[in-house]
């Protein structure tokens, strides 16, 4: 018997040893993978084929696939449960959401609880993958009594990995490196993964931040499923750092306000449970600490917020532990140490929850049973907003299982206004889109819309505010008033406008991130757009900034082909264009002025590698690659020369510490390329490093300006909560726009920005502040009050002209997790705009 299995039998002495072994067909890991689990890394495809064996072997088991990842990988589930109920599968899925007012008809009163089982959603936390095929197994045996007494009551759903991308990207490098003797000393190369490590997916993304806004199509696919299901119970299993104690439930604070007294208290029994097979077999443990249930995009808050009993689960050792490495307490952490613990844990939440199903199953049903949440009856979008946002919107609520509809009468009120940050008048106009509280996702709606976010407790895990009116960054209301809706949009304008038969010129408006796709389709299909740079009217219809113009000058070239490739652009995205017969304008500037610019196709390049933050290069891959639908080229950081632009016009630099990158000698060379006519967008970090180097004007806000908040020191014991005062933890600031200048265009005079720590930059000397911070700019979330009195009259967003060149200056991250779709069209403008003139 292998000392694996010895260390799994000892683990469970409180309960009845493990049964005979499995059936000839259904084979253990260990036999199966012909390898014992925690002498080596299992690869993807190898957990692929070991899962569905189990399915096909166990008669407890279905496995499912649900979708595949960027890189060709596939997602699947196993559902596991006794025989009778897995042949009527699907029935029980119903009869679940009947539970949640999601389906029509009464539930069945025996009801089964619903675990659902999450592991590795970070990849390089690459032990999940493996104690997951081990539960898998346990619960599939059917010789094993203890855990199929424990499917009488329940249906487990087992993920055994959310991120096979990343995961596979650590496995494989891990494999490639550990010699024949595993190496435990943590300086060993083995214990180094190399940028961008293995814990984001393809994209460099966080998928465990990702569940609220399924910006990633592995949360797409996942959450779809997720819905369809909605389980009681969901177990998120993680790794942290090497010298860490195992974390289970109970959570720490805060808890958001709306987590029911009854997810508290299962918390702490599913907590007490794990207490006893970890107390008896002395191994360390902590709870109440660190991670707390606030922030929606998690992978415990997440399905909190819907209705289960969300959970996190924390070993020690991540990417660092490899199969073995000396703590710094001179203990060696194995990884057959590290699946032991998770395979408890996993095992110990089925059996508390099938000792405690039928209470476990009327909760989830009290819990949509509830009274609408919040002190809302409604949230408005307004349709004035136009029909992109509330598109995009609409497809968002969609993916989150929201209902929502459009206003089918006109009234007047008085709501919660966001823009404003208080209450004030409200009109509700036909098509106005409308989201009612009363829905049996009222607790999700409330917490995806609260206009401030409640914090019990102003230590946070995580970011603070993200209401979706100000991710969309529309005028929105919250109101008491219940509004009659129709389920139906209200018809939009799509295609070529206008009665020209050979128009002089097409003209798309400038107002949304959908018209920035537009944009790099038209470049892309060989087009050549100008923009307005002052507003004008013709045909009397007024044009804002930014408008682009599409002349038959320039394309003769493409002779007829011109207005097909035009028309079929507009059918493309959806999107309005018209058509005008002359270039003549009622007011303003005429098509062939200076004030009308040729929109030269920039080549852009994207600095990403070693001491660029891979999560914030991946923000800006994936917005070109996936959102914007336009070519970018990576460009190592390792051994960047200047040089290496000589075919590029723009240069973003992600987020990301440059000492090392950018050079004396490199910078140097920076400047003379921008003064030759590049463009340099820096985003918040990199715009920091910019800052402190000659030849950029950024500079930070000087102390002598920021008031006298020294205070004495406090208790010892406090310093953690004294130090947040100094500190901003994601909360949401209202910017104030210059909205005639190119990196504004599309907006009015005002932009919601997610702002992350403290930093605070003065205005530019000489420059263009295009966004700043007035006086008291905190919309929603925590910021200490020392921290707040350094924002009053800074800079958010600005623009240095540099010769012909400019570098943009982005101090808050407009693309942040991919999510903040009110930046998006910012970014385009960095990118497509400024610097054209």
């Amino acid at each position: 018997m292998s000392p694996l299995r010895l260390l799994w039998i000892a683990a469970f002495t409180l309960l009845l040893p493990l049964e005979a072994a499995a059936q000839d067909r259904l084979l253990s890991p260990a036999e199966f993978l012909g390898y014992e689990l925690g002498t080596r890394f299992t690869r993807h495809h190898q957990v692929v084929d070991y899962v569905e064996h189990v399915g096909a072997a166990s008669p407890n088991v279905q496995v499912a696939p649900y979708g595949t990842t960027p890189e060709g990988r596939t997602l699947l589930l196993a559902f596991v449960t006794r025989p009778d109920r897995l042949d009527r599968l699907d029935a029980v899925r119903e009869d679940n959401l009947r539970l949640a007012r999601l389906a029509e008809g009464d539930p069945a009163p025996d009801a089964p609880a619903v675990v659902w089982l999450s592991y590795n959603v970070h990849g390089n936390e690459a032990v999940n993958t493996e104690s997951a095929m081990q539960t898998l197994y346990e619960l599939a045996d059917p010789t094993n009594a203890r855990t199929q007494a424990w499917l009488e009551d329940t249906v487990v759903i087992i993920d055994p990995c959310l991120n096979p991308d990343g995961r596979d990207r650590y496995v494989n490098w891990y494999n490639q490196t550990v010699g024949r003797f595993p190496n435990v000393l943590p300086e060993a190369r083995e214990h180094a993964e190399p940028w961008p490590g293995g814990r984001s997916n393809h994209y460099y993304f966080d998928l465990n931040r990702d569940w609220a806004w399924m910006t990633q199509v592995e949360t797409q696919q996942r959450l779809a499923v997720f819905n369809a299901w909605l389980p009681h119970v969901h177990a998120d299993f993680h790794e942290q750092g090497v010298n860490a104690p195992y974390y289970f439930a109970p959570a720490a604070r805060p808890f958001h306000e709306s987590i029911t007294a009854w997810q508290r208290e299962f918390q702490t029994t599913i907590g007490l449970n794990h207490t006893r097979y970890f107390d008896a077999n002395g191994w360390l443990y902590f709870t109440r600490q660190v991670f707390d249930l606030f922030y929606p995009g998690y992978g415990d808050t997440w399905p909190t917020y819907n209705g289960a009993i969300g959970m996190t689960y924390e070993q020690g050792g991540s990417g660092r532990a490899g199969l073995g490495i000396i703590t710094a307490e001179g203990d060696t952490l194995t990884l057959a140490e590290r699946i032991l613990h998770h395979h408890v844990t996993g095992l110990s939440t089925v059996e508390v929850t099938a000792q405690n199903a039928r209470r476990v199953v009327d909760e989830f049903q009290q819990f949509y049973a509830r009274d609408p949440q919040g002190p809302y009856a409604s949230y408005v979008v307004k349709q004035s907003n136009g029909a992109d946002p509330l598109r995009t919107l609409a497809a968002h609520l969609d993916g989150q299982g929201i209902a929502y509809g459009y206003a089918t009468q006109a009234r007047t009120g008085r709501g919660f206004s966001y823009r404003q940050g208080g209450e004030a008048s409200m009109q509700v106009e036909v098509g106005d889109l409308v989201i009612p509280a009363d829905q049996p996702k009222s607790n999700l709606v409330h917490v995806l819309f609260e206009p401030t976010s409640a914090l019990e407790d102003s230590l946070s895990y995580d970011i603070t505010a993200w209401a979706l009116p100000y991710v969309y960054n529309v005028e929105a209301y919250a109101t008491d008033q219940v509004l009659d809706t129709s389920a139906e949009a209200p018809a939009v304008s799509a295609g070529v406008m206008g009665e020209a038969d050979r128009p002089y010129a097409y003209l798309a408006e400038w107002q949304s991130f959908e018209d920035a796709q537009l944009l790099a389709d038209a470049l892309q299909r060989g087009l050549k757009p100008r923009f307005a740079t002052r507003p004008f009217e013709i045909d009397g219809r007024a044009y804002a900034p930014g408008t682009l113009i599409l002349t038959r000058a320039g394309h003769e070239g493409m002779a007829s082909a011109f207005d097909a490739t035009v028309r079929e652009l507009a059918e493309a995205h959806g999107q309005p264009l018209q058509a005008v017969s002359t270039g003549f304008v009622d007011t303003g500037s005429d098509f062939g002025s200076n004030d009308v610019i040729f929109l030269e196709r920039p080549h852009v390049a994207v600095l990403a590698g070693e001491s660029v933050s891979s999560g914030a290069a991946g923000e800006v891959w994936h917005y070109f690659d996936q959102q914007l639908g336009y070519p970018v080229t990576l460009l190592y950081t390792d051994g960047f020369r200047v040089s290496d632009l000589d075919d590029y016009d723009v240069l973003v630099l992600p987020s990301g510490f440059y000492g090392s990158i950018l050079t004396s000698e490199v910078l140097s060379d920076l400047r003379g390329w921008i003064r030759a006519g590049g463009r340099v967008v820096a985003m918040e970090r990199a715009a920091h490093f910019l800052g402190s180097r000659d030849g950029f004007d950024l500079t930070r806000k000087t102390s002598d300006a920021l008031p006298d908040t020294t205070e004495t020191p406090g208790l010892y014991a406090d310093r953690q909560r004294d130090s947040i005062s100094d500190d901003v933890t994601g909360a949401i600031v209202r910017v104030q726009l210059d909205a005639t200048h190119p990196l504004a265009y599309g907006y009015g005079d005002t932009y919601y920005s997610l702002k992350r720590g403290d930093d605070a930059f003065a205005l530019l000397d000489d420059e263009w502040n295009v966004g700043r911070l007035g006086e008291d700019p905190l919309v929603s979330g925590f910021a200490g009050y020392r921290a707040q009195a350094k924002l009053d009259d800074t800079l958010a967003f600005g623009v240095q002209d540099l010769g012909r060149g400019a570098v943009v200056y982005l101090l808050d991250g407009p693309l942040f997790r991919g999510f903040w779709y009110g930046g998006r069209l910012l970014f385009a403008n960095a990118v497509f705009m400024v610097g054209q003139d």
